[in-house]
């Protein structure tokens, strides 16, 4: 009795290990992909470069759009994405998972795009993923690996040239979410905080921040306005709340001037998008 007692957990997690490592592939360093809009380059080692000189916004407007799309887990998402993104010159997505049908859509869309991998499930990269114009002069991708789940959430940060020859900087992230504490919360925000701590000009930093704790809202909020950033309130706002009542979804900015921000219902995710327009 004794054996078998020890042999079933034994049998039960090799059996999890073995359907994880099925399903999931993790990569040792973040790693970015650059799409375009007729190929899917291979992956590059944590940056991509470019010589673009094809400003992001448009004659001093910005407009962006941030959402997390579920993995495009609707059958709607297409339809809400073209919707969403129409007259925009930045998109930020989190949960993104690149099938051939995000690919299709992305080249249809004469979109270029870098997303982070985070992870693969069933050999489909997983991650961010910054769509824009034009290519952006940097974007490099980072990771942060779940304490529990040991699946890696990515981030991106992304520069791009404005017509008022400063150039912004941009980071897109997924945050942390199953942690005890807020270290390992706090360490992929200094982490990206390294990096925008040495850029001049304007800033924005978006996404799913999971910030479902007043702790954790807390800490989001001590890194960036140590960056004297502001952080948009929208009308109307229908942001994902967790059960606390906290927003999870997020836009931070500096150097420029804020018109609107929207966030809208749409049932094509489980979160809903934030609309945001600025001028420069």
């Amino acid at each position: 009795m004794k054996k078998k007692a020890f042999l079933y957990p034994a049998v039960a997690g090799f059996a999890a290990y073995f359907s994880f490592s099925q399903i999931f592939t993790l990569n040792d360093e973040p790693m970015i992909t650059h799409f375009d809009h007729q190929s899917v380059s291979s992956p590059e080692l944590h940056c991509f470069h470019s010589q673009s000189d094809t400003f992001l916004d448009d004659n001093g407007e910005l407009n962006l759009l941030v959402w997390n799309i579920y993995k495009q887990n609707r059958q709607n998402w297409q339809r809400a994405l073209s919707q969403l993104s129409n007259n925009k010159q930045l998109v930020l997505l989190q949960e993104a998972s690149m099938t051939t049908e995000m690919k299709q859509w992305i080249t249809q869309s004469k979109w270029y795009g870098n997303q982070a991998n985070a992870f693969k499930a069933f050999d489909t990269p997983a991650g961010v993923l910054n769509l824009s114009k034009d290519n952006p002069l940097l974007a490099c991708a980072y990771m942060t690996v779940e304490p529990w789940l040991r699946l890696p959430k990515s981030a991106i940060y992304a520069r791009y040239p404005l017509s008022n020859g400063e150039t912004l900087a941009v980071v897109n992230i997924h945050a942390v979410n199953f942690t005890l504490g807020v270290k390992a919360y706090r360490q992929q925000l200094q982490q990206l905080k390294q990096e925008l701590i040495q850029h001049r000009g304007p800033l924005i930093v978006a996404g799913d921040f999971n910030s479902w704790s007043e702790s954790r809202l807390s800490a989001m909020r001590q890194a960036l306005d140590s960056l004297e950033m502001q952080e948009v309130s929208f009308m109307p706002d229908e942001r994902k709340r967790f059960m606390t009542g906290l927003a999870l979804d997020h836009v931070f900015f500096r150097g420029l001037t804020l018109k609107t921000a929207k966030a809208p219902k749409t049932d094509a995710s489980d979160h809903n998008p934030l609309m945001v327009s600025f001028t420069l």
